[in-house]
């Protein structure tokens, strides 16, 4: 069974003009181990489905179903707890907390698991050792690089090992030097066994990937890249 498996998924908001369908009719699967990337044009409705993926955003049709659970169908409380044990991830902008330090931020998804501080303290060091950050626990983020900021994003992220990680435009707000070496982190991490969803605009990422999903007006778009494209 592929770890996620997605079963014609439909996504329709009511706005002040009536309805507006952002995803219409999706299906895909994503194996354990895969590097995926999710691409499609402002709009097409790649952000919609990676909320969905991420037990955020409740499809108005259709199934989301990862490690054989059918996450819609867990209750809300449930389906948190699915979250916070399956998942981990990235976002463009970081979302540290500043007046935190690097070993602080990392160590927040630790906070509900009942693990000793000692004991999280190991874990958030170990992470951080991984990204290249071992020495600059003690910083807070204004005191680190972009890059730098979005490794602590990264580590905060797979600190407690979540089966998938989910990275939004993760290198958005970086320069093209600091980007590639983001990627070649999740690449990294991918080779150990981490699987990986990740939305981008960028199409220089396609070498980067095992393969893509492209969307357009919330359908597949399946005449870009066929060679890296999701069987579905």
């Amino acid at each position: 069974m592929s770890l996620i498996n997605v079963k014609d998924v439909k996504k329709i908001y009511n706005g002040g003009e009536g309805e507006v369908a952002a995803l219409g009719g999706v299906s895909f699967n994503v194996e354990d181990g895969e590097f995926i990337s999710l691409m499609g044009p402002s709009g097409s409705g790649k952000s919609t489905l990676l909320t969905m993926l991420g037990a955020m955003n409740p499809p108005t049709s259709g199934a989301v179903i990862i490690d054989g659970i059918d996450i819609y169908d867990l209750p809300n409380e449930k389906r948190a707890d699915f979250r916070s044990e399956y998942l981990g991830f990235v976002f463009q902008q970081f979302q540290l907390i500043p007046y935190l330090n690097s070993m602080e931020n990392v160590m927040l998804p630790l906070a509900i698991t009942g693990k000793s501080n000692r004991e999280q303290v190991k874990m958030a060091s170990a992470v951080l050792e991984k990204v290249g950050l071992g020495s600059k626990g003690n910083r807070l983020p204004n005191q680190l690089s972009g890059g730098e900021q979005e490794r602590v994003a990264i580590a905060r992220a797979i600190v407690n090992e979540p089966p998938i990680l989910f990275a939004d435009e993760p290198t958005g707000a970086l320069d093209s030097k600091t980007g590639e070496e983001i990627i070649n982190l999740f690449k990294q991490l991918n080779r150990e066994g981490q699987t990986i969803i990740m939305v981008t605009h960028n199409p220089e990422f396609l070498s980067h990937v095992k393969r893509a999903i492209f969307i357009r007006d919330g359908i597949l778009d399946e005449t870009k890249h066929p060679e890296k494209q999701i069987a579905v």
